[in-house]
């Protein structure tokens, strides 16, 4: 079985994100999201998620592409997680190119391409703008 892995904070899922979950899903056969928890998000990234990491969670479950959620705790964990899993490939979107190059030791790295006409950060801006 090839395992693969990804993370996020996926506030206000969007169809970008399904589109990022689908494309990660057919690199492998078991989809492992890490989510990041709100203290996670505010403390190392300074900002506070719409939804809370238990409604997240239960969105990101209720998507027939994730197999299993686990919480996103730091930064450094994702050699540990690739270890832990059994992870075979680690994905993120092509915005982290070359970030986690560094787990080419330990499995493949694949960026995937973003959807770029849609991201919570336009979505909040234009919220705000109504």
């Amino acid at each position: 079985m090839k395992r693969v892995i990804t993370y996020g904070t996926f506030d206000l899922l969007h169809y970008g994100h399904i589109n990022l979950l689908r494309r990660a899903k057919a690199l492998g056969d078991y989809l492992i999201v890490a989510l990041s928890t709100d203290e996670f998000n505010w403390n190392s990234k300074g900002k506070k998620s719409y939804f809370s990491y238990e409604e997240r969670k239960a969105m990101l479950e209720a998507i027939r592409y994730v197999d299993m959620v686990i919480p996103e705790v730091a930064w450094d964990q994702k050699a540990t997680d690739v270890e832990k899993y059994d992870v075979d490939i680690f994905t993120m979107g092509d915005d982290w190119e070359g970030k986690f190059d560094f787990l080419k030791s330990q499995c493949e790295v694949v960026y995937l391409p973003r959807t770029p006409e849609i991201s919570s950060s336009q979505i909040k801006q234009d919220l705000a703008k109504k």
